[in-house]
């Protein structure tokens, strides 16, 4: 490990944010698994870059990364990414206030996704990510008006609620 290296303070600019102004629990379930997941798949692409690929914190990272994929396979959770184009389609200026994480990644028109659990904007790029996206995308997930609306009661919860009342319609 090179303490020089970027991605190890890309790391603790993600370990330092706080929730700590926000009741969680009262978030959406859904909204939060997949925010949870998605601060996972950024520490984890970080990880890979800043440490050697077999140390525990990757091991562990990846032991996590694979539970979730069953877990985002529950419920109202598997709905998720069709949320999101629905969102696009129907709700563009809701769609353009997400994270660009999400945006990108649950974007079928769009080329960037989840590899072998890392975050991947070019799959026919072999160059990192650089830190300094990493930390534009970390600010998105930290962004007071979206932790707002993934309240139960808030915008984008709203949206997931019609969302899936529509599905069941």
């Amino acid at each position: 490990m090179n303490a020089d290296n970027d991605y190890l303070s890309t790391l603790q600019h993600l370990w330092e944010k706080s929730l700590i102004l926000h009741d969680t629990s009262l978030f959406n379930k859904t909204l939060y698994f997949y925010f949870l997941d998605s601060l996972a798949h950024i520490d984890y692409t970080c990880s890979i870059y800043a440490f050697n690929y077999q140390s525990p914190k990757n091991i562990i990272g990846g032991e996590y990364m694979r539970w979730r994929i069953d877990e985002e396979k529950k419920g109202d959770r598997a709905k998720f990414p069709a949320f999101i184009v629905w969102l696009k389609e129907k709700h563009p200026e809701k769609f353009a206030a997400l994270p660009s994480l999400w945006q990108m990644v649950y974007d079928p028109e769009d080329p960037a996704g989840y590899r072998s659990f890392r975050i991947v904007l070019d799959p026919d790029s072999r160059q990192p990510i650089p830190p300094e996206v990493l930390i534009a995308i970390i600010e998105e997930f930290f962004d007071q008006d979206f932790l707002k609306s993934m309240y139960e009661d808030a915008s984008l919860s709203t949206l997931f609620t019609t969302y899936l009342n529509g599905c069941k319609a």
